[in-house]
């Protein structure tokens, strides 16, 4: 009976070493697998660039169909349209524009959003996610340009980015709106529409504004950024994209599309 204990303990010592034999190729079968899944994410990434055929035909639709794009922020003066767009950040324009109907009449300028005060100024944009920030920020901005600028919305990107609450994408659209510059603005409908369409695939907004300058026609620049944003925000939807009415469909490289 004692041997035939020990042969049956040592049976079971010896069940692990063989489970670990039979792992190692399961292992590396998942390994492999591992593998080949990364290969396919993104699908995008795959996706055969458009030709410079391709994106001429695309803006050429989209200029046909809104010949003259606005950007949806509403204001009166390169100064009020800086402030509106600082004000954007992590809001809609629609809430944006609601607050600035009140508030650009009474100080469109910044001595007068100065004399008007920051306490006053939260009650004027209390509406608007982080006020309170964004309050301090327009007051401290105001400051930097009487200061620094003789009050005037300076023309150049690193002069712009330097102001308080200001970064790349405000320097882009104010450059763009105020004063003509042919800029790329990357917000969130911009990455996602760049992205989705395969036009310009990045990982981060700088990515894909960069991207977007390399392959659009410079006869296109000016209102890009404006038919990009307009068309992630009514067309190429986050989560219900309208495929079937959109202008560049059959051109998209997105696989999922819902027609």
């Amino acid at each position: 009976m004692s041997k035939i204990t020990r042969r049956a303990v040592a049976k079971s010592k010896s069940k692990p070493k063989a489970k670990s034999k039979a792992a190692a190729p399961r292992a590396a079968k998942s390994r492999g697998a591992k593998k080949t899944a990364s290969k396919t994410v993104p699908a995008i990434k795959k996706a055969k660039p458009w030709s410079e055929a391709e994106v001429r035909e695309a803006f050429e639709r989209f200029r046909n169909a809104n010949p003259e794009p606005k950007g949806e922020l509403e204001h009166l003066n390169p100064f009020t349209l800086l402030v509106a767009v600082v004000l954007s950040a992590q809001a809609t324009d629609a809430g944006v524009n609601r607050a600035t109907r009140a508030l650009f009449p009474v100080a469109d300028t910044p001595q007068k959003m100065i004399a008007l005060g920051e306490e006053k100024l939260r009650e004027y944009i209390k509406t608007v996610g982080l006020y309170r920030t964004k309050a301090k920020n327009v007051i401290a901005l105001s400051e930097k340009l009487i200061r620094e600028f003789g009050g005037e919305v300076p023309r150049t990107r690193p002069e712009i980015e330097s102001l308080p609450g200001a970064g790349r994408k405000t320097a882009n659209v104010v450059l763009n709106m105020a004063f003509g510059e042919r800029t790329m603005a990357v917000d969130t409908h911009v990455f996602r529409v760049g992205n989705r369409t395969g036009l310009a695939p990045g990982k981060t907004p700088l990515e894909v504004e960069l991207g977007l300058e390399r392959v659009i026609p410079a006869e296109f620049m000016l209102h890009a950024h404006h038919w990009l944003i307009l068309h992630g925000r009514y067309t190429c939807l986050a989560r219900q994209p309208r495929c079937a009415v959109c202008l560049i469909n059959d051109l998209c490289r997105w696989p999922e599309k819902t027609l």
